[in-house]
């Protein structure tokens, strides 16, 4: 996980199309996009992109290679099979993970997910109900590992276990501005509901609160959002970023 990221010349260049979107869990999920002829970017076949046969490299999809690559996936990536990509990533995930109180407006599910992923967060959690709508993860959560919790509590015995600190995210009385706090680096980030926010069960066996500044009408912002922010801030205080794409 700690090993550098390929070089370029170790991936191979140029831009692929996809399959649906596979189910979360055992056909529970709702249904996501699918990414044939939705994404303008890409490339098409190899042959027809390269003028060359494509090289013996068991990362490549042949299906890829011979139909071309529409996916949502940065250039490296590629004609990459889907597990090549996943294993990639999992070398150099981040230590920090993502946790969601099953949000009420579950698109904003989708958001974290997509987020976590831009970020190589370590996992997704959700607490609570399994079903929810994956199109606002544009097909992200294909590549970011996602766990399922029946309760916080079952959340926390997880977090113990793997040795992280539980921030939540909320705008409560004592909470620190997330813009000066110090996130801890091996932590699971905790967030609620837009309206209740974090549960008091989850908060009180947190390590720290964080609040987000606000300077507006509004009482929150939009949970997703939250959570790109919180993750951001993460990044800015423990990522390499001369790994980044």
């Amino acid at each position: 996980m700690n090993e550098p990221p390929p070089t370029d010349d170790e991936r191979p260049s140029g831009p692929a199309a996809g399959e649906s979107s596979p189910d979360a869990t055992e056909g529970e999920s709702l249904p996501g996009p699918t990414e044939w002829g939705e994404h303008p970017h890409g490339v098409g076949p190899w042959v027809a992109e390269f003028g060359t046969p494509p090289p013996a490299d068991p990362r490549l999809d042949p299906e890829l290679l011979a139909h071309g690559d529409r996916r949502n996936v940065v250039d490296a990536y590629r004609y990459w099979r889907r597990d090549a990509i996943v294993a990639d990533i999992d070398r150099r995930r981040h230590p920090f993970h993502v946790a969601i109180e099953n949000f009420g407006h579950d698109a904003n599910i989708g958001t974290v997910v997509r987020t976590a992923n831009a970020f190589a967060a370590a996992a997704v959690h959700i607490v609570g109900r399994r079903r929810w709508n994956r199109r606002g993860a544009m097909v992200t959560d294909r590549y970011q590992h996602l766990v399922h919790h029946a309760s916080v509590d079952e959340l926390l015995e997880f977090a113990t276990g793997a040795g992280l600190s539980v921030v939540a995210v909320d705008n409560v009385p004592g909470s620190i501005p997330l813009e000066t706090a110090e996130l801890p680096r091996d932590c699971l980030l905790l967030f609620g509901q837009e309206g209740p926010g974090v549960t008091d069960a989850a908060r009180h066996a947190a390590t720290l609160t964080v609040s987000i500044a606000q300077f507006g009408s509004t009482r929150s912002i939009n949970a997703g959002v939250a959570a790109g922010i919180a993750m951001h801030g993460w990044i800015r205080q423990h990522a390499d970023l001369s790994s980044a794409w």
